[in-house]
């Protein structure tokens, strides 16, 4: 008779990682806060549309049939030529003796919004800044410029910088918060003068003085403000450090000879983790708030650019064209509400007291209490 080993229960997995019961709890309690679930949804729906900006405003056909032959000139450039002009320069399909050619043999399809960031509309029926009408939504900068087009490349921009920010800034800072913090004495204390003398650097002024002496750029910009972003995230690891460091199983694990890099990455800094991703939210909001900051005082991304803050800068000096003004701010107000309220949500899912709130009470001793006797009535 042939014995029959036990089988474990397939462990859950989330985009390939096992989670424990601590983690689907979290999770679930994520899904419960039913504001911070949708912003969340709503805050990918945005970015992935905007990731395939140049598939949804463009000035470039998506798709040329001509002739017989199929062009893509979203993804390759062609000459005029290609489709029966003279020019054997890149076609401009905006053009209309290019359109006519095309129709003659084929046809186009185009994106959903005709324009990029950096199309100039020449055919506008009154001067720049024009108001909002059905070839422009949101009508256009002073420069007659799809504010549309504008915003979803703004976006775009906007957030892979701020995701970028935060991504080097937590490795550069959880690791050396979590030397600090691991480590202590000496080490510990010279680390926190350093930090203190670089924190009083008024990050502004040198924005400012560099700006004054290099024309910035995307990766310019993305190494000043990580010179100063990682500052934040080495508090929070090191504070958790130098608590857990005294913990019997962190203490269990050197004295069973385990090597500092195995207690530093297995043992503390998951636990450690907890407090840095709750505010990795709020900490791409920050970053997106700073570009923004940056592109409307004129110091930010070079001039041309498609950003949220420059909208605001020309809705400012566009009084007369509200829409400017108006879309700049819904815009960043939109994004950094969806920020927030999902930061929110991943903070109440992270927090122990309302992770625990809603559980069921621990059972109760089944047998039944002997009830006190009552003395009879009219005894004393």
């Amino acid at each position: 008779m042939t014995a029959v080993l036990p089988q474990s229960a397939p462990q859950d997995r989330f985009l390939g990682i096992p989670l424990t019961p601590l983690d689907r709890r979290r999770i679930e309690s994520f899904k419960a806060n039913r504001r911070g679930l949708w912003s969340l949804w709503i805050f990918l729906a945005l970015f992935v549309v905007t990731l395939f900006a140049e598939l949804v405003a463009n000035d470039r056909p998506l798709l040329i049939w001509y002739d017989g032959g199929i062009y893509t000139p979203v993804f390759e450039r062609y000459p005029e030529t290609a489709f029966g002009g003279v020019m054997p320069t890149e076609a401009d399909y905006t053009d209309p003796a290019v359109q006519a050619l095309v129709s003659e043999k084929g046809w186009m399809i185009w994106p959903l919004i005709p324009y990029d960031h950096t199309t100039v509309a020449w055919n506008l029926p009154e001067p720049a800044p024009s108001p909002p009408s059905a070839a422009h939504w949101l009508g256009t900068d002073d420069q007659a410029r799809d504010v549309v087009a504008r915003i979803i490349y703004g976006f775009r921009i906007s957030v892979l910088f701020g995701f970028a920010v935060i991504v080097v800034s937590a490795l550069i800072g959880v690791t050396i918060g979590a030397l600090q913090g691991f480590y202590g004495g000496r080490l510990d204390l010279f680390g926190q003068r350093l930090i203190e003398i670089w924190s009083s650097m008024p990050q502004l002024y040198i924005l400012i003085i560099m700006a004054s002496l290099v024309e910035p750029n995307f990766w310019w910009l993305l190494i000043v403000l990580l010179l100063f972003a990682w500052i934040g995230f080495v508090g929070v690891v090191r504070a958790e450090f130098l608590r857990a460091r005294n913990f019997d199983y962190v203490r269990a694990s050197r004295a069973l000879g385990a090597p500092d890099r195995v207690v530093i990455f297995r043992h503390v800094l998951p636990n450690a983790m907890v407090a840095t991703l709750t505010m990795l939210p709020f900490a791409l909001a920050g970053s997106v708030t700073i570009l923004t900051s940056l592109d409307f005082l004129g110091i930010g991304l070079p001039p041309g650019s498609a950003s949220l803050g420059e909208v605001l800068a020309q809705g400012k000096a566009n009084l007369n064209a509200p829409w400017l003004g108006l879309t700049g701010f819904f815009a960043i107000a939109i994004l950094l509400s969806l920020l927030i309220f999902i930061g929110e949500a991943v903070r109440d899912a992270f927090d122990p007291r309302k992770l625990w709130a809603g559980s069921a009470p621990p059972p109760e001793d089944s047998a039944p209490v002997a009830q006190p006797k009552q003395a009879p009535a009219g005894a004393e």
